[in-house]
């Protein structure tokens, strides 16, 4: 072989390594739960960066970490009847001037610098009536009697 050929083979094998290991790490991340904000009446926004990218893999590290986010985040935290939304928001570039328009502000913090992106990541529900339910981008998913997750057929 010549020594062109093998240079450029073990360069195409480096990347590739690298890949491979970028992948296998990426999953790995640690979420970073960067702010919480409680909005009244059972809702919360919770701010988060390294967030699981697959569907299966936000709500598998919700119902992993609920009870970690109750006890440190107090979240939940339900309305009076028990229901409560909570939000994962993508905290991107950070806190940010509002654009007047579509960014997600939070009266909790005194402005400019109150405002998010608006890119929800996952919306966790409850209530009496409609029980445990997640919504994200591919559509709604239900936790049944038997604690298994099944998508909405409306999706």
């Amino acid at each position: 072989m010549k020594t062109k050929n093998k240079k450029t083979l073990c360069a195409l094998l480096l990347v590739a390594v690298g890949i491979f290991s970028y992948s296998l790490w990426l999953p790995l991340r640690p979420v970073d739960i960067i702010a919480v904000h409680h909005r009244g009446h059972g809702s919360s926004a919770v701010l988060v960066k390294n967030f699981p990218f697959t569907d299966k893999g936000k709500m598998s590290w919700w119902l992993k970490n609920k009870d970690v986010l109750k006890d440190k985040h107090k979240i939940p935290s339900p309305a009076s009847d028990g229901s409560f939304v909570v939000v994962f928001w993508d905290f991107g570039d950070g806190y940010k001037e509002t654009d007047g328009y579509d960014n997600l502000c939070f009266n909790d913090m005194k402005p400019p610098m109150n405002c998010i992106e608006k890119n929800s990541l996952l919306m966790v529900r409850n209530s009496e009536n409609t029980g445990s339910y997640f919504v994200l981008d591919s559509g709604t998913y239900r936790m049944n009697n038997k604690g298994d997750i099944v998508k909405n057929k409306s999706d």
